[in-house]
């Protein structure tokens, strides 16, 4: 009986990788001429390499939702609408976290299922916390107090701290890429940066070397630091047993004039490049992962991070995961989604390292805004 092999790439953390070797060993054993490798990168790889280059090597691709731009204007991906049933995805569509469905869509097509789905939470030590006699922080001005304890960290390596810049400027009631030519207003994003570098000034510096896999295994393992006020949630560290220390996530805090922080939306979809051999397979097998059935069953029993709704709202998922999936699903709904023209991630590769910089070094924040408007309008010309 001849063999079917599907090459595919994912993100290389617990919660990326292991879900899809196990699905892909069940897909097995429910297809037995089919065989599914998956092979891992790097976080950082996985927000940077061109999916052009990933879609010439694979039949399946994890990506993240900025690259649909891209995939909407050249021929590198399956546009899944016209080949997955009709009444499949409405039923994810009606069962998405947030807006994770609707991040894949663009030029009236959906280039990915919504397999995972996240954005930046608050996650803290209950324990530490109560040792040292407060509460999860409320407002802006909670977190940097207790930063200036030495008890807060965050993930500052640049992609991230774009990110938090994006959440600060939109809760400031600027709108992204609104302008051809600005990016974000620079009021707005002057406020944002100085609060942001505020808030770093009071951490450890080393919150500048890390990502959010980086911090929350700080706060998991140390006894000094307690809190983190936003990093890409990661319900692993809420589960028990899967580090020292077992954290507890919620929402995010308020500015201090009452205004609630809207989040970035991250999250992984499911894509398949246009160029398989074995397209029907691959079809197939993206819609095993993204059933809701398998969303909430081994998915992510193998340390998944659902994007189907069904699992987010189970009773018993969110209870083996520490209240992780009912504490932060408010968050998730209320995240803002990035920008997804098609030279999008021109942006997003060299504006983070100004923002960075800033962080670490300071100086005159409107002049970031600047250098980050020169980058977005080559952005908007940046197509391959």
């Amino acid at each position: 009986m001849a063999q079917i092999r599907l090459r595919g790439i994912a993100w290389d953390h617990t919660r990326g990788m292991l879900p899809l070797l196990a699905t892909a060993q069940r897909y097995r054993e429910l297809h037995p001429t089919v065989q599914i490798e998956w092979q891992a990168r790097s976080l950082q790889a996985f927000g940077d390499q061109p999916i052009e280059q990933l879609a010439g090597q694979c039949d399946l691709l994890v990506i993240d939702h900025p690259f649909v731009g891209y995939a909407a204007q050249h021929p590198v991906l399956l546009p899944l609408d016209s080949w997955l049933p009709a009444a499949f995805l409405a039923d994810q569509a009606a069962n998405s976290v947030g807006a994770s469905y609707a991040s894949y869509v663009m030029g009236d097509h959906l280039w990915a299922l919504p397999i995972d789905a996240a954005t930046p939470v608050s996650a803290w030590r209950p324990d530490l916390l109560e040792a040292i006699g407060v509460a999860p922080p409320a407002s802006w001005s909670d977190v940097v107090h207790l930063a200036r304890r030495g008890h807060v960290a965050l993930p500052a390596i640049p992609i991230d701290s774009l990110m938090h810049v994006f959440m600060l400027c939109t809760a400031l009631g600027a709108e992204l890429a609104a302008d051809p030519a600005v990016f974000v207003p620079h009021d707005h994003g002057v406020t944002a940066l100085e609060l942001l570098r505020e808030l770093v000034c009071a951490c450890d510096p080393a919150c500048l070397a890390r990502n959010p896999i980086a911090t929350y295994e700080a706060l998991a393992t140390g006894d000094q630091l307690a809190y983190c006020p936003f990093a890409y949630g990661y319900s692993n560290y809420a589960r028990a047993g899967y580090a020292q220390h077992r954290l507890r996530f919620g929402g995010l805090v308020t500015l201090d004039d009452g205004t609630p922080l809207r989040s970035t939306l991250g999250g992984t979809g499911l894509a398949i490049a246009a160029t398989t051999a074995s397209r029907d397979v691959a079809l197939d097998y993206a819609r095993f992962v993204a059933d809701p059935a398998t969303q909430r069953g081994i998915y992510v029993a193998a340390g998944g991070q659902p994007g189907h709704r069904s699992a987010w709202l189970d009773p018993a998922v969110d209870a083996w995961c520490g209240g992780f999936f009912g504490d932060t699903l408010a968050t998730l709904d209320a995240a803002h989604v990035r920008p997804r023209y098609a030279g999008y991630m021109h942006l997003q590769d060299t504006a983070g390292p100004l923002v960075h910089r800033y962080l670490c070094d300071g100086g005159d924040a409107r002049s970031v805004l600047a250098a980050i408007d020169v980058r977005y309008r080559e952005s908007r010309g940046h197509h391959d």
